[in-house]
């Protein structure tokens, strides 16, 4: 699960993690008064320097336009009337852009240097790991790409947690001076805390930076002015302060209504549905299916005790696609039952139609009842043709879906 900036600014200051004032405005008119006040309460004057951002769940906001810098309440206007009214595309939204409904405004800060800090799992270790660079403001990838020495990794102990003085350790490989170490330690300290106590898979900031030398801030002070987290789905029964903050508006449709049935779907960009029993199984008929030519249009698994009902569910959703041009039935049957998924088919069929290719592939538990189901529904479903294994149901849609006859 994912949440918003100003969702994450939250969680910073609740752990003690300095971020600049800041507000979440959701129409036009409340952004003058949202700007006044946090320019007021970071202790700015006429004409102080805000940011005004679009909050969605999508980077490449400030290439899009979706990131303003305002001097004054009018700007601060004019900038949420161009993001609550415009589609924000970026590279990371494709073409159809995503509808914008709310928008941080947030105090500007000088800023004298740019880090990057985050804490997520390897995988290879199977721990936590701080991960950090000096060159903070842009995407960690491209970083890690161009120049990999620049990012340096410190494993968390899965009982200690993470040490002062690794963290002392990692500031000065940073280039932290005088009290900014200190500073800088205090944050990474937090954001661990944070990370387990929120049972998060991403915690990051970027970028963390520090001001220019002050009368009062000799050194300089560090703080977090934009950060991302994502929390482990499974945790959310424990993280019901967590889970309060989730946003429907930024999730596919389709996905949250497979997960009121118990569904796994994710939507893809081709053509041919899948609908399967098992990950490893839905993964390696995606994966047949780009061997013959074809495009999955999605990821769906209806797992190994999925009832009739949402089977039936399943493929309303599959079919609800409009880039769908074919659907691939793969079942091989454990917990799952073939006849309950055959009856599944046949419902489907009387209840939303299947105008498009169908090709069935049915094995193991009740696989002869469910052909039987299959068999004496012909009539009914006239685009369904069975298939004897899984290559063949590939190679069957693949055919279907580009006005093929598949080859024996």
């Amino acid at each position: 699960m994912k949440i918003h900036e100003y969702q994450a600014r939250q969680l910073l200051t609740e752990a003690g993690i300095p971020v600049p004032s800041s507000s979440m405005v959701e129409n036009v008119d409340d952004a003058a008064g949202a700007y006044e006040t946090v320019v007021r309460e970071a202790g700015l004057g006429d004409g102080g320097l805000a940011v005004v951002k679009a909050q969605v769940h999508a980077g490449g906001r400030g290439k899009a336009g979706f990131v303003k810098l305002v001097h004054s309440a009018g700007e601060a206007t004019d900038a949420a009337q161009f993001m609550l009214s415009n589609r924000m595309v970026s590279v990371q939204t494709g073409p159809e852009g995503l509808e914008v409904k709310k928008l941080l405004v947030a105090a500007g800060v000088d800023i004298a240097k740019e880090f990057y800090l985050a804490i997520t799992t390897d995988r290879a270790t199977r721990r936590n790991v701080l991960i950090a660079s000096a060159e903070g403001g842009v995407e960690i990838e491209q970083v890690a790409e161009s120049n990999p020495d620049a990012i340096i990794k410190q494993p968390i102990d899965p009982l200690m947690g993470l040490q002062g003085f690794e963290a002392r350790e990692v500031a000065f490989k940073l280039g932290f001076t005088g009290k900014q170490v200190g500073q800088a330690v205090k944050i990474m300290m937090a954001l661990a805390a944070l990370f387990v106590e929120k049972d998060c898979t991403l915690a990051e900031i970027n970028p963390l930076i520090v001001t220019p030398p002050t009368t009062e801030a000799p050194d300089g002070q560090v703080m977090a002015i934009d950060a991302k987290f994502s929390f482990d789905d499974n945790a959310l029964f424990r993280q019901r302060s967590i889970g309060g903050m989730f946003d429907p508006a930024e999730e596919n449709a389709n996905e949250l209504r497979a997960s009121k049935f118990g569904l796994t779907y994710i939507a893809l960009d081709g053509n041919i549905g899948c609908l399967v029993n098992g990950a490893g199984l839905a993964m390696s008929t995606m994966d047949i299916i780009k061997h013959y030519g074809g495009e999955p249009a999605n990821f769906l698994d209806v797992g190994g005790s999925a009832s009739e009902e949402a089977v039936t569910e399943a493929f309303r959703i599959i079919l609800d696609d409009k880039a769908v041009e074919g659907v691939l039935v793969n079942i091989f049957g454990g917990i799952m039952r073939c006849d309950v998924i055959a009856q599944a088919v046949v419902n489907a069929a009387k209840e939303v139609g299947f105008e498009v290719p169908l090709v069935v592939r049915l094995e193991g538990t009740n696989v002869e009842a469910g052909k039987r189901i299959l068999e004496g529904a012909k009539a009914d479903i006239p685009t369904m043709e069975a298939a004897d294994d899984l290559d063949d149901a590939a190679r069957r849609i693949v055919a279907a879906v580009k006005g093929e006859v598949a080859a024996s």
